[in-house]
């Protein structure tokens, strides 16, 4: 039961001005006389210029450096996949060791989203965009140098704090910068570079084995991911600020500068009887707002299905190889050269979900163009659905004899999983998050929904592994097929559809008509 939020919702048309606090201290606005004429002559506000806006350069620019934060993300997850199996060689053959070096990452991704997700909201989307890439590139660097299981463990948890921190602050940086009509695509868009990052660190992974088929070659594997974090933080140092953060602030000169370098319309503060009321100002908020009835549903529509995503995805997903060599049989995957052989096992299986992860693209690219469409709540229930029905095929390939019959149905179940993940729910959740809630709380709510991500990540990862163990990968998927079904349940109960709409008429809060920024 999902509903649609309107003009006629809370915080309406007449939203558009409550995220205008007054300037503080600073250089003078350039204050127009605020005659009745002038008045009715200048009736477009800033978010109507923000929101209605062509596409620019600037705003392509921007979009792209917050999409390339979420392909090392994507990277991350796979490189990992593919250097296990070497990681189980070299260091330590545990289970509930490997389990733990699979999710460590995930793990402080959940730490760096819940709680740099706040602090982006304190001091701003552009100081956060630099910290965050730093962390990664240092604990990447350290990891290549690993001693032991438990360094490994470490500098891949904290390495994840860096990774979980881009959730909340590219997806509030492309939400705030977007028009309302592309928001949806836009923020899409920029998500499907997760799947792009897992297909270049699986041929990552394939090509380090390749150039160097060694069991220490995967110090290497998790290394690469230094390059392409160095070129994005060097390209977002002269990235600007966004303009609705700037004046959930009170620095309405910087943001008229942005939005004037944005669209080339030039904007000014102003109000009726050219008073600017101090009083106005927007106090930082707590999280605890969230948890109010005003936000809860919100909240819970924003928390709960991504956490039952990421339980399915990050489970069949950081063990794609592993799943692939034990489901199908392993002389049709390569005729005679394939057993008993670690490096080339880890080969062929990495080759299988290469192919397999471009269904993830392909998924994408389905949300991209139907995501306005459609919307995000049927696009949502439809993937949902689409994971459960490709997790029940896993799970009947399962019990079913190794041969080529068990093998086409491995390949056939993940193909739709990963195909309607990222054409519904791996997509829709991300960008949901973005748009539910008002700018001083954005990115403080999106890092806690991608936190609670990361908490089914954990759960996955090590759910997976000892699972297949104790009960076998029949059992397993199945259980994992529920998951998929609960995450349609819940998004049909406590759906909102947000397609269409300003980030102002979605933030459910009254009007503040005290300050403008209009069209000069």
């Amino acid at each position: 039961m999902t509903s649609e939020i309107n003009d006629a919702a809370p915080g309406g048309p007449q939203a558009a001005e409550q995220e205008t606090p007054t300037p503080q201290d600073g250089p003078a606005l350039e204050i127009p006389p605020a005659t009745s004429d002038h008045w009715a002559a200048h009736t477009t506000s800033w978010r109507e210029i923000l929101d209605q806006s062509p596409l620019t350069r600037e705003h392509w620019k921007i979009w792209f450096l917050c999409a390339m934060g979420i392909f090392i993300d994507g990277f991350d997850l796979f490189v990992i996949a593919v250097a296990l199996p070497l990681i189980a060689q070299d260091l330590t053959s545990d289970k509930w060791l490997l389990g733990l070096i699979g999710a460590a990452a995930p793990l402080g991704a959940m730490i760096g989203a819940a709680t740099l997700g706040v602090v982006t909201d304190k001091i701003g989307r552009k100081a956060m965009y630099m910290i965050d890439l730093c962390i990664f590139v240092v604990f990447s660097a350290f990891c290549v140098f690993a001693w032991n299981v438990w360094s490994l463990i470490a500098f891949r948890f904290l390495l994840g704090v860096g990774v979980g921190a881009d959730y909340p602050i590219s997806s509030s940086y492309i939400a705030e910068f977007m028009p309302s009509r592309v928001r949806g695509k836009m923020l899409a868009g920029a998500f499907s570079f997760q799947a792009l990052g897992s297909v270049g660190g699986a041929l990552t992974g394939l090509l380090v084995l390749s150039m160097a088929p060694d069991i220490s070659s995967w110090r290497l594997m998790l290394g690469a991911g230094i390059i392409p974090a160095v070129l994005v933080m060097f390209l977002r140092h002269n990235a600007p600020e966004s303009p609705r953060w700037l004046m959930s602030q009170g620095r309405m000169k910087e943001a008229g500068d942005v939005i004037f370098a944005l669209t080339g319309r030039q904007v000014c503060a102003v109000r009726p009887d050219d008073v600017v009321d101090k009083a106005s100002a927007k106090p930082q908020r707590s999280w605890r707002l969230l948890l109010s009835p005003q936000y809860l549903r919100r909240t819970l529509l924003a928390l709960v299905p991504w956490f039952l995503l990421d339980i399915a995805l990050y489970a069949v997903g950081t063990f794609t190889p592993s799943v692939i060599a034990r489901l199908s049989n392993e002389k049709s995957l390569h005729a005679t050269t394939f057993a008993h052989n670690l490096i080339h096992q880890d080969i062929v299986a990495t080759e299988g979900a290469i192919f397999l992860d471009l269904f993830l693209v392909i998924g994408f690219v389905c949300s991209i163009f139907l995501v306005e469409k459609v919307g995000r709540m049927r696009l949502q229930m439809f993937g949902f659905t689409g994971m459960t029905v490709g997790l029940l095929i896993l799970s009947w390939a399962g019990a079913l004899p190794h041969g080529d019959q068990s093998f086409i149905f491995v390949f056939l179940g993940f193909a739709i999983f990963n195909l309607l993940v990222n054409m519904g729910p791996n997509a829709t959740t991300y960008l949901v998050a973005a748009e539910l809630f008002p700018t001083d709380l954005r990115a403080t709510a999106h890092g806690l929904a991608a936190a609670a991500g990361k908490v089914g990540a954990v759960i996955g990862i090590f759910f997976l592994p000892v699972s297949i163990a104790t009960f076998g990968l029949s059992s397993t998927m199945a259980v994992v097929a529920g998951v998929g079904f609960l995450g349609f349940l819940v998004t049909w109960m406590f759906g909102i559809e947000t397609a269409g709409a300003s980030l102002e008429q979605l933030s459910a809060e009254p009007a503040n008509p005290t300050v403008k920024l209009i069209v000069t």
